[in-house]
């Protein structure tokens, strides 16, 4: 083995640690609003740790003070601002944020250049708001175990059907050509046609390249499409794909 191929080795397998460390952060993601009431009723934890950021310290100083004053009744939980400061969140604070398991809250501020990355690796949860009373709000939810993620529904992709094949085993297949972005196999789909939603709320559950399975097929490329016990496919149809995703707090 040469020495370039001994150091792309060596730079491959880095990689590939790495990679593993930032999945592994992902699945042991600390803590969020969301799951506080979930970890609070498992046991886990019982303070909701916060470090707050802000533009200036007026609104810091106003931020803690009201968010100190939630009344949270007979819940057996309490809050604990552990850092505040003014300015852009930073690598420090999301390395606290990791040691005690805390949440950034940034109040007219953002992340300094590279901190969402190292936050998102590290599975720490920073949320920014731009009105204080929708920061107390939020946090009040999640100390009294009522908030919960918000969805949008975000599309992944459209195929135009060409032809409709029928199968005895996956019923009607539709012959399609993707016309924008992926389709993917086990996301939700509807079917429109003449502009007009006939189907809605179905699986994707077959999808074919030629004859061989597909887990996703791109902008461009032909596929077979099977909708399930959904036969109601005509040449022309529109076929979307879309996810629900959670939507960020603003």
């Amino acid at each position: 083995m040469t020495s370039d191929e001994r150091t792309a080795r060596q730079i491959a397998e880095k990689r590939e640690a790495a990679d593993r460390n930032a999945a592994l952060a992902k699945r042991r993601k600390r803590i969020s609003l969301e799951d506080f009431d979930k970890a609070v009723a498992e046991g886990k934890i019982d303070t909701l740790n916060l470090i707050l950021k802000g533009d200036v310290s007026g609104a810091v100083e106003a931020l803690e003070d009201a968010l100190l004053k939630i009344d949270v009744g007979d819940e057996d939980v309490q809050l604990r601002v552990i850092h505040r400061g003014v300015g852009a969140i930073t690598q420090n604070d999301v390395n606290l944020a990791t040691v005690d398991n805390a949440i950034i809250i940034g109040f007219n501020v953002k992340p300094a250049e590279r901190v969402a990355e190292l936050a998102d690796r590290e599975g720490v949860d920073m949320r920014f708001y731009s009105v204080i009373y929708s920061a107390i709000d939020d946090i009040e939810l999640a100390l009294k175990g009522m908030l919960k993620p918000e969805y949008e529904e975000v599309q992944l992709g459209t195929a135009e059907v060409r032809e409709v094949f029928r199968s005895s085993k996956f019923g009607n297949i539709a012959g399609s050509i993707v016309r924008s972005g992926i389709i993917r196999r086990n996301t939700k789909a509807r079917v429109s046609r003449d502009g007009k939603v006939i189907g809605d709320n179905l699986t994707v559950e077959t999808l074919k390249r030629f004859k061989d399975d597909a887990t996703e097929v791109r902008t461009d490329f032909e596929c077979g499409i099977g909708l399930g016990s959904y036969n109601d496919i005509n040449e022309g149809d529109i076929i979307e794909t879309f996810e629900m995703r959670e939507k960020p707090r603003v």
